[in-house]
């Protein structure tokens, strides 16, 4: 049985990953979904790990998973706690030092080629069934921007096995740039599935396969 602790995005909710958590749950596994401080003035990427490593506990056995801006977070936790593999999801891949504020401009996001949309719907959620979109939307909270300009801690990328798994379809990052993004900076090819954005929500049993594949490529599930 693995552990799988799952992060949320940019002013989301642990409940963005329920529908994931039902299907690892089902096949054994144990997850966490914490809601991190990102509504929190006050709260910084500190707080953001230290919030998902106080969930963590005494667990074992940690797959962390992030999606989006989680991706800054997650590296914070595998310095906090012995995390087994990081998977990052349609996500953010922060440099070492880097404030989220900074993220755009560093990694040229301004220069990708993409379509502009007018509204939360069509950009993060166009595949997701309309009555999940519009629950997403009804729990999602303000994201603070105040310490977003503070640089990570993040000093080295975590000696952790690592894997990226970007969207064919996601019209915030599209697929052009995070393959650079993740080439340049982790020297990894991404994995692809279909979908959006939000794959927890338009695609969780997919998602939640790849998840546990990732897993027993690295010898993580045992006998469940």
């Amino acid at each position: 049985m693995a552990t799988f602790v799952l992060i949320h995005g940019a002013g989301d909710v642990g409940w963005y990953w329920h529908l994931v958590e039902a299907e690892l749950r089902a096949r054994g596994h144990d997850t966490i979904c914490p809601d991190l401080p990102c509504d929190d003035d006050s709260a910084g990427l500190p707080e953001y790990a230290d919030t998902v490593a106080g969930a963590i506990g005494d667990r074992t056995n940690l797959i962390v998973v992030a999606q989006s801006l989680g991706g800054f977070t997650a590296p914070l936790v595998c310095d906090r706690v012995a995390v087994e593999l990081l998977v990052l999801v349609a996500p953010m891949i922060p440099a070492p030092g880097e404030a989220p504020a900074s993220y755009w401009t560093h990694t040229r996001y301004d220069k990708e080629v993409r379509n502009r949309y007018g509204d939360a719907i069509a950009l993060f959620y166009q595949d997701v069934p309309p009555e999940l979109a519009a629950e997403a939307l009804n729990r999602a909270r303000t994201q603070s921007e105040a310490r977003m300009g503070e640089p990570s801690p993040l000093r080295t990328w975590p000696d952790v096995p690592t894997r990226v798994l970007i969207c064919r379809d996601d019209r915030l990052f599209p697929t052009d740039f995070l393959r650079r993004v993740a080439r340049q900076r982790l020297g990894i090819t991404p994995d692809e599935i279909d979908g959006g954005h939000t794959p927890a929500l338009s695609r969780p049993h997919e998602l939640a396969d790849r998840l546990e594949a990732y897993a027993a490529e690295q010898g993580l599930l045992g006998d469940h």
